[in-house]
């Protein structure tokens, strides 16, 4: 399978298209979109989720499909990373680069 790399502009964009997506489906089964809020706790179910996955990949927890199921999670976390972000006016780019510059400099 030949998987395009993607830059971070696109998985925004594409994070953005399919939250945006998600709302329509949350106004027709609860009546209004989820919150800033509900959507920072779906992102730490899954986080959570990422953590159980990594201790049966590990084989520390029994779980079934479990290199699938942490793939899915990493990369559904990474979206709800980039929807935060959205959501919140940051710039996730400029965030991740602030970051790693500053961490970078503490090490050496």
């Amino acid at each position: 399978m030949n998987i395009k790399k993607m830059d971070i502009k696109e998985i925004m964009q594409r994070s953005k298209n399919i939250r945006e997506a998600y709302h329509q489906l949350e106004k027709r089964h609860h009546g209004s979109e989820w919150s800033v809020e509900e959507d920072a706790l779906a992102f730490l179910t899954d986080a959570g989720l990422v953590g159980r996955h990594t201790m049966s990949q590990q084989e520390r927890w029994p779980a079934k499909n479990t290199d699938t199921e942490l793939e899915h999670k990493l990369g559904e976390c990474i979206w709800w990373l980039a929807v935060l972000a959205n959501r919140m006016d940051i710039d996730l780019e400029e965030a991740v680069e602030k970051f790693l510059t500053k961490t970078e400099k503490l090490l050496r």
